[in-house]
């Protein structure tokens, strides 16, 4: 007791700043560190600052021009790279004992509705928590990263967190035209976007889901006719209701196609665009994911074919 009398009341160095250091040592940058800890560049520097005044050391020597590690610097980064994986492996172990998977699902999709997921989601212990109606990929993939979620099923991989997340592939979604059945190319069992030039997109925001905003947009950029977007209205059922009247089209995951109104109709697209036009979707997990029954669920949701 007398030990850990003396642990609790020693002025120890924080978690935060023991990981502000190892992304400094790392960068050798402050600002390079301050971006890869998604934290801006002055209250970086005040957490060195305070590890320095702590331990009563300094850890790098700066110059208008360059970072270095001093001796004690090199030193600790040996020791806080054993303390941080130790606290890791002791929330890990933690963890591991729960029985409920943390699973997010993007509301992009209705996965009742897709048949071979909805299928292992119903053989996994998933708890509460699958249900995320709210949510975007992004969002998704950010509470991931911060470890409040084990598992998300998301809409494209996501750009930026090469470093934190592996993807694998769990099916493909196809997009839908929902247009107005006046329109003369309801006519058609498949209709492509030059069917309906005529009308304007309703398009999403890029930041709901940059990758597959890129994915479509670099196949709009070689159409040879222009596409015309429009902001669509955050309630779905709002802008289907503008398509029922004739006021534009939008490209909807099939899942997603249940809403029925007079005036509304539902088309496949061409070959030639179905198969650029679509949503692949992943199991994303944390690289450092080592519990087996997070992996094994990975695995139970990622058994179908890649398409060619």
């Amino acid at each position: 007791m007398a030990t850990a009398g003396h642990l609790i009341s020693n002025n120890l160095p924080s978690v935060k700043q023991l990981q502000c250091f190892l992304a400094v040592a790392h960068e050798l940058n402050f600002r390079r560190a301050a971006e890869r800890l998604r934290m801006t560049q002055p209250p970086l520097t005040r957490q060195i600052k305070c590890l320095e005044a702590v331990l009563e050391r300094q850890l790098f020597s700066r110059s208008t021009h360059d970072v270095s590690l001093t001796d004690a610097g090199r030193a600790l980064v040996i020791t806080a790279e054993k303390i941080l994986q130790q606290l890791s492996e002791l929330k890990t172990d933690s963890l591991s004992s729960e029985k409920t998977l943390r699973i997010g699902l993007t509301r992009t999709m209705n996965f009742e509705l897709i048949e071979p997921v909805n299928k292992q989601l119903s053989k996994l212990n998933v708890g509460d928590d699958v249900e995320i109606p709210n949510l975007t990929s992004a969002q998704l993939l950010q509470c991931l990263t911060k470890n409040t979620l084990d598992l998300v099923l998301t809409g494209e991989k996501g750009a930026g967190h090469e470093d934190i997340v592996q993807y694998r592939w769990v099916c493909r979604e196809p997009l839908l035209l929902a247009m107005p059945a006046m329109h003369p190319a309801s006519l058609k069992e498949k209709v492509s976007l030059a069917d309906v030039c005529d009308l304007p997109l309703f398009w999403f925001a890029r930041s709901a889901n940059p990758s597959f905003y890129d994915k479509c947009e670099g196949y709009f950029d070689q159409l040879q006719f222009p596409l015309k977007r429009v902001k669509e209205p955050d309630d779905s059922l709002v802008m289907l209701t503008h398509i029922a009247r004739g006021k534009g089209v939008a490209l909807m995951p099939q899942s997603k196609c249940t809403f029925n109104q007079e005036g509304l109709c539902y088309r496949e697209l061409t070959d030639d665009e179905s198969q650029t036009l679509n949503i692949d979707v992943y199991a994303a997990t944390r690289l450092d994911e080592k519990r087996e029954v997070i992996l094994n669920a990975q695995d139970e949701l990622c058994n179908n074919r890649l398409p060619d």
